[in-house]
């Protein structure tokens, strides 16, 4: 996607030099920062500050973390420091886990004087693939979006929480792409942003939707249900964490209660799902998913620009109040109109993503 004149991914490597380019999205939307990562520490921070962040995007920052470990040793114990490393970052999305068991396997066999150059290889795979599963996601949910326009003859109205954009990915976007695609073809859409607290991922969304173009309408994290009581909201497209074999999602703290509001108001809900973002072997979603409690100064303070344009933290609450955190919820499969994959739209239940997904029961990740 651009910023600016310019094309950019998320991440992108320099193998030769030994380094690993992300985007800081703690810095967004306000300044544009591009930070240089030489390290498997480098790279665990970036993941655990949220320097990057997005399901599909830790997999891939994670998979470069061990490409650097591995660059600058590559023994077998280099190679499980770095992985335990990394697994520990992020407890909720299932692309940080499905991409280190990736990267191990691929690297187990292979003689530590090839282990770097296969590392770097491996990594770039995972990003190139990543983007090719987020394009034909696009291409999925655009036809989503033409047949809601055909119907309605008017401009196509999105809800979306969080972000699941370019950003969030090596590029595209998972629940973004057929937004941007709808909008590059021509097709009058407009997204309702929710700002998505406490971090706020809105607003990158609301910086990438105005990079490109798109127009869009920034709303608090309160305001989804009534803007679809008021037929303001024709569909709900949100991105995911993980999904269950029974095709249980989880996501951000308050898509659950967006995906109730759509079902009292008959508005479609979908959750937009590359395949690695689909745990197979979780059956019981709220007892088997680790949700993520976050740090309680997220939700103690709020952070942004003063009069000068210059970035500060301000205070909402003492330390003397308690402060609960958790990072992600579970919307339940009956609420969700629809999964949209790079293999098509598929119904949120085990039989169908079985069906789609045949040797996946036989798999401890997933089976392109």
């Amino acid at each position: 996607m651009k910023v600016g004149d310019r094309h950019y991914r998320s991440l992108w490597a320099e193998p030769d030099r030994g380094r690993v380019h992300v985007i800081d999205q703690t810095r967004l939307p306000h300044e544009f920062e591009v930070k240089t990562l030489t390290t498997v520490e480098e790279a665990v921070e970036a993941i655990r500050a949220m320097r990057v962040r997005g399901a599909p995007l830790i997999g891939v920052a994670a998979a470069h973390g061990v490409a650097l470990a591995v660059d600058r040793d590559a023994s077998n114990a280099s190679l499980d420091r770095a992985v335990a490393a990394l697994r520990a970052t992020r407890p909720t999305a299932v692309n940080l886990g499905w991409a280190l068991d990736r990267m191990q396997d691929k690297l187990a066999n292979v003689k530590p004087l090839k282990r770097a150059q296969a590392a770097w290889a491996e990594a770039q795979a995972i990003a190139d693939e990543d983007v090719e599963l987020n394009e034909a996601i696009g291409r999925h949910g655009l036809a989503l979006i033409e047949r809601e326009h055909a119907a309605r003859r008017r401009r196509i109205e999105i809800l979306t929480h969080c972000n699941a954009g370019w950003i969030a990915t090596v590029d595209w976007g998972t629940a973004l792409a057929p937004i941007y695609m709808a909008h590059d073809k021509g097709i009058p859409v407009h997204v309702w942003v929710d700002e998505t607290r406490p971090r706020n991922q809105g607003l990158l969304t609301a910086w990438e939707l105005r990079q490109h173009g798109v127009p869009h309408t920034l709303v608090t994290d309160n305001a989804g249900g009534h803007l679809m009581q008021h037929g303001k909201v024709d569909m709900v497209f949100v991105g995911a964490d993980r999904v269950t074999r029974r095709g249980d999602v989880c996501n951000k703290i308050g898509t659950y209660l967006k995906a109730l509001a759509a079902r009292d108001n008959d508005v479609p809900f979908y959750a937009a799902v590359p395949t690695p973002t689909i745990d197979w072997k979780i059956e019981d979603a709220h007892r088997d998913i680790p949700i993520e409690e976050r740090a309680a100064g997220e939700v103690r303070a709020v952070r942004g620009l003063d009069a000068h344009g210059m970035p500060v933290e301000v205070a909402i609450v003492g330390d003397e109040t308690a402060v609960s955190n958790p990072g992600f919820d579970v919307t339940p499969a009956k609420l969700v109109t629809g999964l949209i994959t790079e293999k098509g739209i598929v119904r949120a239940n085990e039989r169908d993503l079985l069906e789609i997904w045949p040797r996946s029961q036989e798999s401890k990740a997933y089976v392109t």
